[in-house]
């Protein structure tokens, strides 16, 4: 079976840190990238392998990048310390690993999000799928703030059947923090291509927005909680722009 390495990036991350190392004690290298936490994450990641290393933040795209060179062997998996490899997904991983052709240079991975304590299938959540196996020579992310991405073009990409879990949600606060991050860098990947924030940016984008995750992909069918998601989604919109504004006005004063 061919190797692998497992690379997860923190920053305080101790409630979450131990769910998904445990969930990859099988991998033959794990590396934790910190950027310098200021809770128990290093102490504990510490306990479950011996490359834990820090590095001040950049952003997702630049951390990961940084990280990946580094790495020992050439199948990698990529995990946010929010997110959990089921026994399914290890399987189908090794599957692969046992070939001694992969016609592939990455995979798909199809995530099952997890928010308020609820499994949400909907709600535009249905068809949340990162690439995360990969070869490490092969994968490279863009350079976008929000949701960055391995850049596939040119190279060979195939689809996992299994999921992973994700975890997105420890409480509402911490959640709108996150919220609030990816306004901020997400004003950043639009500012050039939006010089001027006008109505239609305020009103109707996030209107929009709502309108998407609760209707078009059926978020009622998710209750409650996809009401909340379908808000806080178009929140998300309003704020970039919100930022955008504030950024533009102060270039102009």
């Amino acid at each position: 079976m061919q190797p692998i390495s497992v690379l997860i990036t923190t920053h305080n991350e101790a409630d979450n840190i131990r769910g998904v190392l445990e969930s990859v004690q099988w991998a033959d290298e794990v590396m934790v990238v910190d950027s310098f936490s200021t809770d128990e994450t290093v102490a504990l990641a510490s306990t479950y392998t011996d490359k834990v290393l820090q590095r001040a933040y950049k952003g997702p795209a630049d951390q990961k990048n940084w990280a990946i060179p580094q790495l020992s062997h050439e199948w990698v998996l990529i995990l946010d310390a929010d997110e959990r490899v089921r026994p399914e997904l290890k399987a189908e991983i090794q599957y692969w690993l046992q070939q001694e052709d992969i016609p592939f240079d990455a995979f798909w991975i199809n995530r099952q999000n997890h928010f308020m304590g609820q499994q949400v299938r909907y709600s535009g959540w249905q068809g949340d799928a990162v690439v995360r196996f990969f070869r490490r020579d092969k994968g490279r992310y863009d350079a976008k703030q929000v949701h960055e991405e391995i850049v596939t073009d040119g190279i060979r990409v195939s689809r996992l059947k299994t999921k992973m879990d994700h975890y997105t949600f420890k409480d509402i606060n911490h959640f709108l923090d996150k919220m609030r991050r990816y306004a901020e860098w997400s004003a950043r990947d639009h500012q050039a291509r939006t010089p001027h924030v006008g109505w239609f940016h305020l009103w109707i984008k996030p209107a929009f927005r709502f309108f998407k995750h609760f209707v078009l992909q059926r978020g009622f069918l998710d209750g409650k909680v996809g009401f909340v998601v379908s808000v806080i989604m178009a929140w998300g919109v309003f704020l970039r722009y919100v930022k955008m504004m504030e950024k533009e006005r102060g270039r102009i004063s």
